[in-house]
C-alpha cells in the first residue's frame, strides 16, 4: 500500500447514492453524490459509480492513491458479496456488487448493509474507538444495528447476524414490512414514532398541534417539534418509544454485554428527547450483573457523512486484514 493512500467508500440508497474519499483518520478529502436511478440494472450504477470515482480524484487536492472499496447497501451479505432483494433496488433478487467492482478496480472490496458500515465507522472514527465490545443502533425509516464483539464486526453464520429490528416486542403487534408483526423497528424508528403518536391521538383526548396533521403527511420531525414545545401527545409518543428501546436494548445486553451502546440515525438527531428517558428504561430493564456498567450515547460520527464513513471503516478494515494476511504468507 503506498504512502497518503485512502479508501473509496460507498453509500447506496434507494434515491441517491454517496462516495467519498477517506483517509485513515476518517477525513473526508472529497465526496459527492450521484441518482442511485433504481430502476436500472446494478452494472449500470457501478459503472457511473467509478466514472465518478476518477472524476473526484482527478479535482481531489492531489492524486490519492486507492487502497480499497467499501460499501454499504441494504440487503447486503459481507461473506458473499451480495445484494439480495434489495427494497426499492431493481436488481433481481441477488447481485454481486463485489465481484462488479473487482472487474473495474483491483483492489480489495467488501459490502455490508448500512448498519454494520456504520458501526465499523464507529469503532474505527467515532465514539467506540479503543472499545471491544458495542452495538451501534441506526434510527431512520426502519432501525438496524451493528454488533461489535471483541474488536470486530458480529456476521454470524450466514452474513446476517445482528437484525435486532426484527426481534418481536408483540407477536400480536404491529405489521411490519418483513411479513411478521411487533418487530422491534415498528415501534422504535421515524416510521413508529409517527404510528405511536397517531394511537395516542385515537386515545387520548389531549390538545396538540398534530391534531391537525393527517396520518400520511406526519413526519418523526413534526413530532420532535411538538414535542420540543412540550406538547403532551408528542412527549407521550418519543417516552413510549425510548420505552420500548430501552427494553430491547437490555435484551441485547444480555446478549453480547457491550460497553457502550450508540445512536444514530435521524431519529437521534432528537437528542435528549430520546436519550434521556431510553438511559433510564435501559438501566430498569438491565439485568442486575449489567446495571450501571452500558453507557448509551448519540453516534460520533460527522453528521451527514456517517453512511460514508462507515462504508470507508469497512474498506480499511478489509486493507488491514489483507496486510495481517500477507505479513503471515496466507493471502
Amino acid at each position: 500500500m503506498q504512502p497518503g493512500a485512502c479508501v473509496i467508500g460507498i453509500d447506496i440508497g434507494g434515491t441517491t447514492t454517496s462516495l467519498g474519499i477517506v483517509d485513515r483518520q476518517g477525513g473526508l478529502i472529497a465526496g459527492t453524490t450521484v441518482a442511485t436511478q433504481p430502476q436500472q440494472p446494478a452494472d449500470v450504477l457501478v459503472s457511473r459509480l467509478c466514472e465518478t470515482i476518477e472524476q473526484v480524484r482527478a479535482t481531489s487536492p492531489s492524486q490519492t492513491g486507492i487502497a480499497g472499496i467499501g460499501i454499504g447497501a441494504p440487503n447486503a451479505n459481507y461473506y458473499r458479496g451480495t445484494v439480495e432483494n434489495p427494497p426499492n433496488l431493481n436488481w433481481g433478487a441477488t447481485v454481486n456488487l463485489v465481484e462488479l467492482c473487482r472487474q473495474r478496480y483491483d483492489l480489495p472490496v467488501a459490502i455490508t448493509n448500512d448498519a454494520n458500515a456504520a458501526a465499523l465507522g464507529e469503532l474505527l472514527f467515532g465514539g467506540a474507538r479503543g472499545m471491544k465490545h458495542a452495538i451501534v443502533i441506526t434510527l431512520g425509516t426502519g432501525l438496524g444495528s451493528g454488533i461489535i464483539v471483541n474488536g470486530g464486526l458480529l456476521y454470524g453464520a450466514d452474513g446476517c447476524a445482528g437484525e435486532l429490528g426484527h426481534t418481536i416486542v408483540d407477536p400480536a403487534g404491529r405489521e411490519c414490512a418483513c411479513g411478521k408483526r411487533g418487530c422491534l423497528e415498528t415501534y422504535v424508528s421515524a416510521t413508529g414514532l409517527c404510528r405511536t403518536v397517531s394511537e395516542l391521538l385515537a386515545h387520548r383526548r389531549e390538545t396538540s398541534p398534530l391534531r391537525d396533521v393527517s396520518f400520511s403527511h406526519l413526519s418523526s420531525k413534526q413530532v420532535y417539534e411538538a414535542a420540543c414545545v412540550d406538547d403532551p401527545i408528542a412527549l407521550a409518543a418519543f417516552d413510549t418509544t425510548a420505552r420500548i428501546l430501552g427494553m430491547k436494548l437490555a435484551d441485547a445486553v444480555a446478549h453480547t454485554s457491550p460497553e457502550a451502546i450508540f445512536l444514530s440515525g435521524g431519529l437521534a438527531a432528537a437528542g435528549d428527547l430520546l436519550l434521556a428517558p431510553t438511559r433510564h428504561y435501559l438501566e430498569e430493564f438491565l439485568f442486575t450483573s449489567y446495571k450501571g456498567k452500558v453507557q448509551l450515547h448519540r453516534s460520533e460520527l460527522q453528521e451527514g457523512n456517517g453512511a460514508v464513513l462507515g462504508a470507508a471503516a469497512l474498506a480499511w478494515n478489509e486493507v488491514d486484514k489483507l496486510s495481517f494476511d500477507s505479513a503471515l504468507g496466507t493471502d
